[in-house]
Order: structure tokens, then sequence, then C-alpha cells
């Protein structure tokens, strides 16, 4: 059977500050008052080092380089666009949540909503959505807006301090319809198809040559009935007008994204596929997270961002990294919770099976949150522990000697650089970067972790882990000899 590969990989970025001031007040937050006085504005978010790295303007490896806080060493010059994806601002986000909402429960002010479909047409990537080109034919007034806010229980969309339209509930008697949930799927929906957009324009794949999309986000839409039915994956397909794919969601929190890769993988290896994407949108209930505790130091609210990503896994064409089926590891439900026995089961079971050490693997790539949004938690710089468990597993199999363990540890692992999105960061966003250097022949072998906390979902006690291996084509050796 030939190897599924790697073909390519898109990010996207959204700055959502008024949605993060929703969330606040829909949770009661105590701070609520006190946030819009740490708000960062579109221009801070763009020049934000870690951000440049998620979309591709910088490696992560670069971020060593640059002094912390990042948020106090700004990059000059930086740009919203960047090799793999985009930085949105609110207004835009707004227009694009409006296009993908095919029921009418987005509502935009009439001003507001022309000017932004008007700009969201010049868009090259988002331009082509059928819903920009071809928008609703629907006109609201603010009066209107305001009345189904106060007396429809709309929830308003707010943009530089003022209401440029609402969201309605999906149904009058279904909680899990209402306007915060209605809200939080499309958020979901509509990052992903930014980050779904930007991929086929990047790389000229056509729509309808899409076979199958697995979406792994962190969200489960459905109905009273369904609470967890689905599918943002057709949905997303719909609206990217990929004609001829069908798909599915896949849940397994934070690890989600990671077991979607596997299962394109397997789909395209076993010839049942021949283009299946991997995407996930943004969780608007993450915004803020830890916004109190930011405040508290005197920080900017960093966690304004919604992530999102698209992979595209395809057949083998003898140049693109493969994804190596033969070992993938898996944290088994025996492991129990000793993170020893985790990393067994997810670096050296795989490792040993493919005759690698622990030092073969160039880079590792796991729970990638940016650490300025962590370690004022008193967490710490979580990916960094992870990668030292690593390098101790190392040290116990006699492969790395113990007074290389921080050399090591500063080599193979990918500092942490994406937003805490949960699902996000579980090394995904890496994907860009690593196929990068490998057909650049700087690199061999990258393993993507990702890991999963089943237990918030209060049916077990279990966590979850899994991870992949992408390694350079071999039949670039043997055209090389």
């Amino acid at each position: 059977m030939k190897n599924p590969a790697l073909k390519g990989t898109s990010t996207a970025l959204i700055h959502t500050p008024g949605i993060l001031l929703q969330q606040a007040n829909l949770e009661g937050a105590p701070f609520r008052h006190l946030l819009a006085e740490q708000l960062r504005s579109f221009e801070s978010v763009v020049r934000y080092p870690p951000n440049q790295a998620f979309i591709g303007n910088l490696l992560p490896e670069d971020l060593a380089n640059i002094p912390r806080p990042w948020y106090k060493n700004s990059l000059p010059n930086a740009k919203r666009e960047g090799h793999y994806g985009e930085i949105f601002p609110e207004d835009e986000f707004f227009g694009l949540l409006y296009t993908v909402d095919v029921n009418g429960l987005v509502c935009l002010e009439a001003g507001f909503r022309d000017a932004v479909l008007e700009n969201l047409r010049s868009h090259p990537a988002l331009g082509r959505l059928k819903g920009v080109t071809k928008a609703q034919e629907n006109n609201f007034s603010f009066a209107e807006i305001q009345e189904m806010i106060e007396n429809q229980e709309a929830l308003p969309l707010t943009t530089g301090g003022r209401i440029i339209g609402c969201v309605r509930k999906g149904n009058e008697l279904d909680l899990h319809l209402s306007a915060a949930r209605v809200m939080e799927n499309l958020t979901a929906k509509a990052s992903a198809v930014a980050a779904l957009q930007l991929l086929l324009w990047q790389t000229g794949l056509q729509p309808e040559e899409v076979d199958y999309i697995i979406e792994t986000s962190e969200e489960a839409c459905g109905d009273i009935r369904q609470k967890g039915g689905g599918s943002f994956a057709k949905s997303i397909a719909e609206a990217c007008s990929c004609s001829n794919a069908s798909g599915a969601d896949t849940r397994a929190f934070c690890a989600a994204p990671v077991h979607g890769l596997m299962q394109a993988a397997a789909l395209v290896q076993s010839g049942i596929f021949k283009n299946v994407m991997v995407v996930a949108g943004g969780c608007c209930a993450k915004l803020g997270l830890n916004a109190g505790i930011h405040l508290k130091h005197q920080m900017p609210v960093l966690e304004d961002m919604l992530g999102a990503f698209a992979v595209h896994i395809s057949q083998d064409d003898g140049i693109n990294p493969i994804v190596r089926t033969d070992l993938i590891g898996r944290m088994k439900v025996g492991c129990g919770d000793s993170p020893q026995m985790v990393y067994r089961s997810l670096v050296e079971e795989p490792l040993t099976k493919g005759g690698y050490k622990i030092c073969d693997i160039d880079r590792y790539a796991g729970e990638l949150v940016n650490p300025e949004i962590i370690e004022p938690t008193g967490c710490g710089d979580i990916t960094r522990m992870n990668y030292k468990m690593i390098a101790s597993l190392g040290v116990l199999k006699g492969e790395i000697h113990r007074g290389e363990m921080e050399v090591q540890v500063n080599r193979f692992g990918v500092p942490g650089f994406a937003p805490n999105q949960g699902h996000i960061p579980s090394g995904v966003p890496y994907m860009g970067p690593a196929r990068d250097l490998i057909l650049q022949d700087k690199i061999n072998r990258v393993m993507i972790i990702g890991k999963g906390s089943l237990f918030l979902g209060k049916l077990t006690r279990l966590y979850d882990a899994i991870s992949l291996i992408l390694e350079r084509n071999p039949k670039l050796d043997k055209e090389t000899t």
C-alpha cells in the first residue's frame, strides 16, 4: 500500500475582543468590567511574535531568540498575511459568520453588512465563498436588531464598542439551540471555513476534488434529542463548495486533531479516499479563560484569539512527507495516569517498533500552548515540561546522558506558540513548519502529539493521548542514490 502524504496545511487566527467580552458577560465573570482596559488592538495582535509564528512568518523555534515577555517585544512591520494563513479582524469575522449561516440566525445591521461583505469580496480566498458572492437578501436596521436583543433573547454582536448585529435562537423551546449555543457552533464553523478556504487557495486544490472532511474541534452541535449529533464537517464542506465531499466529526477533547490525522491517513492509505481534509475551528468558550489572572498580573488579555487549521492528507507523490501509519503511539486504557507509562506508550513503543531512538526524532510537537498565557496561572511552561519527560525517557533508556538533557530539549522541543484553544495547540500547528523543514532537507522526522482531558466529561477519570510521525519521503532518497 502507498504511504499517505502531507500535501498542505493552513492556519487562521481571528482577533475577537467583542466575543471575549460577550463570554465574560454570559459567564458573569466578576472582573468583566475591567476587561476593556486590557484588551489588545488588532495591530498589536498582528505584531505579537507567537501569532506571527502561528501563521508562518517565522519559525516557532525563532521565538527563543526574541526576549520575553513577547507582548512587550512586538515585531515591527509584521503582516496579517502569512505563509500558512492569516490573522483576521473581528469585523471581517462577523461578515464571515453571516455568510456561513444558512438559517438566517445571524442578523447584521444593513450598513455594516454591506461594507464588510464588500471587503470580503476582495479577499483572494474568502471572496470565493458562495455566501460572500451571493449574500442573503435581508436588511436589518439598528432599531430592529435592538428589538431582537431586548425582546427575543438574541445575543448582541459588538465590535469597536458598538452593536452591529445579533444572533437569534435556533428554537424557542430548545435550550441547546439558544442564541449563545448557536453562536458557539457558528463560530467554530466559520473559523474552520476560513482555514479550509485558505488551504484550497494556497494549494490550488479544487473544492470538488475534496473527498472527505474530518472536523476535530471541541464543540458538539445538535439539539435536545441529539446533543452532539453533528455534523460540522459536512456544513464546512457545503460552505466551501466541496460538492463531492462527505465528512463527519471526531471528538476526543484536545487529542481529537491527531486522532483525525490518523483517520485521514488510514482512509487515504486504504484507497477509500484520495483527498482528505482534517479541519478544526475555534472555541469561543475558551476566550478569556485566564483573563482574571492576566488582569491581576497587569498583562494584556492574551486569550483574545480564535485559532483554526486545515490539513490536507493525500496519496504519496514521492515528494511530500509521509505519515507513518505503522508507528502510531497511543495511550492505552491500561496506562493509567503515570507520566512514565504514558510517554512509554506515546514515544518509546512506536520508536522501538520503527528501530529509532529518542534523538532520531528531530522535533517533538505537543501541547504547543503559548507559555505567556499559561505561566501566570502557576502551571509553568507545559510544553517544555513535556519535552523534559521525553528527554528523561531517553536518559532511562541510556540514549541521552543526564548532563545533555537541556541541550536535547532545546534541540528537539518545539516551543509553545499557539492560542489557548484546547484542541488547537495539540501538535497540529507545527505541521506546516514540519513539512517545510522536511522538504528543505533540514530535518527528517517529526512526532506530533495530541493529549486530551477525557475526565472533563465526567464519564471516566482517564485522559487520552496519541502520537504520529511525519517522515521525509523515502522515494527522495532512492532518487538520490
